[in-house]
């Protein structure tokens, strides 16, 4: 179990285990079953890959955070992906303007709690840099590509493409001590590349089976990685930038 935590945290349960495993589990089910007709059960699956990380994030963080609710944003932010999965798994024609808002909230909340993790001050090192542009160029890239086919989408594509941009670099400059939250990130933001050039460039089929792998994967990152910075059990040693061990400890 550990290794699925990317170490030991602290206040992580029996109960805790049983939600790991089953959003593992859903998404590894939900995978084998993509190419399917849509199905109530494919929604539930898609939706208990998710869900239970939201759950774990409220329950390990809230007893590790202290007062900076950051249990309460990272939950909402798992919450609102969900929401935004569920609405695809439905219809992804007739709610995709839907799922995109719902989406683009779950970036602002991610945004809201990195940017509370940044270092004070700020100084980003060359390595977070380079990577930051790196990220910069790739979003530009996507966008100009996709830019002349997005019609009425283009507004808001563009808006949600500068979010998950920003909410990648966001990571970035948080400065985590291991690399797990900003490679889930980068996942994410390939993964979004990959619906969007599906739904309105390429249609590649095989890009189909890539999207959901990249997406768990970007989530699963995030979440998890972030509850290891916060709730890795490390003693004597801050948990992540921002937080004191003090503030770390429960």
């Amino acid at each position: 179990m550990n290794r699925l935590t990317f170490g030991r945290l602290r206040n992580f349960g029996r109960l805790d285990t049983g939600l790991l495993l089953l959003s593992i589990g859903s998404s590894a089910a939900y995978l084998a079953t993509r190419g399917l007709p849509p199905s109530t059960s494919g929604v539930a699956l898609k939706a208990l890959s998710i869900a239970p990380l939201a759950v774990l994030a409220f329950r390990v963080l809230g007893k590790a955070d202290g007062r900076r609710h950051a249990h309460l944003i990272l939950a909402a932010a798992l919450t609102l992906s969900c929401i935004g999965d569920v609405l695809l798994a439905v219809d992804p024609r007739r709610y995709f303007g839907h799922a995109l808002r719902v989406f683009l909230l779950a970036h602002l909340a991610y945004i809201l709690l990195f940017v509370r993790s940044w270092p004070r001050p700020l100084r980003p090192t060359g390595p977070q840099l380079i990577l930051t542009s790196l990220v910069l160029v790739y979003s530009l890239l996507v966008t100009s590509w996709l830019a002349s086919e997005l019609g009425q989408h283009t507004v808001p594509g563009m808006i949600y493409a500068s979010a998950i941009t920003a909410m990648t670099i966001s990571t970035i400059l948080a400065g985590f001590s291991r690399p797990f939250v900003w490679i889930g990130a980068i996942l994410f933001m390939v993964s979004d590349s990959l619906i969007a050039a599906v739904r309105f460039k390429t249609g590649w089929t095989l890009a189909g089976y890539l999207i959901w792998p990249t997406y768990y994967l970007g989530q699963y990152g995030i979440a998890v990685g972030f509850l290891r910075e916060v709730a890795g059990d490390e003693r004597g040693q801050p948990a992540e930038p921002g937080f004191s061990a003090s503030e770390a400890l429960p």
